[in-house]
């Protein structure tokens, strides 16, 4: 097998590559340090043995050397090892020392470039490290070894001739000798006044950047990790990542681990820190699915078919298998994401209420015609009567079949502390109400609660809780706007 040296980007887990991700997928063994993202963790296999290397400033830190015999080891042992390295395996993170270490031993290896800190994090701050005119070069230097002294065996910089050589300086790793670097830098011949930005945990949702100049820079105390740009391109605001609107806002996510993923990425697009706090998990029903496919086989026996949920939706069309089987069955279904749902098997709803509650879809559904066949409603195993009742008071006879069940989750209790200090909380169905109260208590509610839509929002009144945002829109998509409208409000 191959030790993989793979790049993990400079701390947005979406900046992984193609390659990269690819092999976390299959890999055996992880081996990773304190710069790479950590949820990039969860794309390897569950079974993965998984190796904290993280060398923490200040701090006790593994040692290069018993860094190199982990990966030797594992690379005889035969396993697919990644070794996941924060920003590229290659620029000031000391692969090549590991290639070379793997290389005597015999070891086969792979370097999977990422994409450097160097260049990512001043773009997300809004800072292009070339300019056309004024800046035609970049320099990447480590802050590390500022002070390094040859005689001790270590290369020192020369920041008096660095100043000399023009275009846009970028530092790494140098937030201890910051004040020393100015200095140096202004001694070597560069103004005191030429632009200079400090950018702390970029591409992360807690990115803050600092913009001074090369005199003054030192005194805003930026700490580790932070990238440095120095040149006539760090007073640029060409601001993007930092100017989105729930930016420096953290949102709590209480859907299923399985269905947290679209709902967190579109919190993480709006510019939020989302925390993953599961309080359900769809399973499927008591019968085991036994009446859904039942249901499912005799699907031409039915008018209409209701889904209420995209996970209803998903689950019955699984059962149907042959969606051709749905020529003469028409479909209704309650909001955009059961619609979705719907369309990914190439159908198209026959119905969509205007409001994605099962009032509305009562008040538009047609009564029955003479020989109409019955209705089957797919859902939860628990579930509001209300448009069951109401079917059969249009006159329709109607089957209802579980389509999955909700239960509690386990969440990590870990994670109770950052549940607490965020500034919104999620809730998509009632069931992500009464299940986080019970696992997480009350004591752990942010301030303000966004629920998905008027049911979800009178479970959480109902259990004495201040809801601040009732998504109008009764999807994932129209509850982070109503989000992004209340963080816009005027404090």
């Amino acid at each position: 097998m191959t030790v993989y040296l793979v790049g993990a980007g400079p701390g947005d887990p979406r900046l992984i590559t193609v390659r990269g991700a690819e092999l976390l997928g299959r890999a055996e063994v992880v081996v990773y340090d304190r710069l790479s993202a950590r949820s990039l963790l969860d794309l390897a296999p569950p079974d993965a043995i998984r190796i904290d290397v993280g060398k923490q400033p200040g701090s006790p830190s593994t040692p290069q050397d018993e860094i190199n015999r982990i990966l030797v080891e594992h690379g005889r042992a035969g396993r697919c090892v990644v070794r996941l390295k924060g920003g590229d395996p290659f620029v000031f993170a000391r692969g090549g020392e590991e290639a070379e270490a793997l290389r005597t031993a015999g070891v086969r290896y792979e370097v999977v470039p990422g994409i450097t800190s160097a260049i990512a994090v001043p773009a997300y701050a809004g800072i292009p490290v070339t300019q056309r005119y004024s800046s035609t070069s970049v320099t990447i230097v480590t802050g590390h070894l500022a002070g390094a002294d040859a005689a001790g065996g270590e290369a020192s910089v020369d920041w008096e001739s660095l100043a000399k050589v023009g275009g846009t300086i970028v530092v790494l790793m140098g937030a201890a000798r910051l004040e020393e670097i100015a200095r140096r830098l202004i001694a070597g011949g560069l103004s005191p006044d030429t632009p200079a930005a400090a950018v702390r945990w970029g591409t992360r949702p807690d990115q803050t950047s600092v913009r001074a100049t090369l005199s003054t820079i030192a005194e805003h105390r930026v700490a580790a990790p932070v990238t440095v740009v120095i040149g006539e391109v760090a007073a640029q605001h060409l601001d993007w990542f930092e100017s989105r609107p729930l930016f420096g806002r953290a949102a709590v996510v209480t859907r299923s681990r399985a269905q947290a993923s679209m709902m967190s990425a579109a919190l993480g697009e709006a510019g939020a820190a989302v925390v993953e706090f599961p309080v359900i998990e769809i399973v499927d029903p008591a019968d085991g699915g036994a009446a859904l496919r039942d249901a499912a086989m005799r699907v031409d026996e039915f008018e209409w078919v209701v889904l209420t949920s995209p996970n209803g939706a998903r689950r019955f069309l699984d059962a149907v298998g042959d969606v051709r089987r749905l020529h003469d069955t028409r479909i209704a279904v309650i909001g955009t994401g059961t619609g979705a749902a719907v369309r990914e098997r190439s159908l198209d709803p026959d119905l969509v209420p205007e409001r994605f509650v099962a009032e509305s879809l009562l008040d538009a559904f047609p009564r029955p015609h003479e020989g109409a066949r019955p209705v089957l409603v797919a859902r939860a195993e628990v579930a509001r009567e209300l448009l069951p009742t109401g079917l059969t008071d249009l006159g329709w006879e109607v089957e209802v079949v579980d389509a999955y069940r909700i239960v509690p989750a386990t969440p990590d209790p870990d994670l109770l502390e950052a549940v607490a200090g965020a500034d919104v909380i999620t809730f998509t169905s009632s069931s992500t109400v009464t299940n986080f109260l019970a696992v997480a208590g009350r004591e752990h509610l942010p301030a303000a609660v966004a629920c998905i839509g008027p049911i979800t929002a009178a479970t959480a009144r109902e259990a004495g809780l201040a809801v601040t945002v009732v998504a109008a829109e009764h999807s994932i998509d129209g509850l982070v706007a109503a989000i992004v409208e209340w963080a816009e409000q005027p404090a």
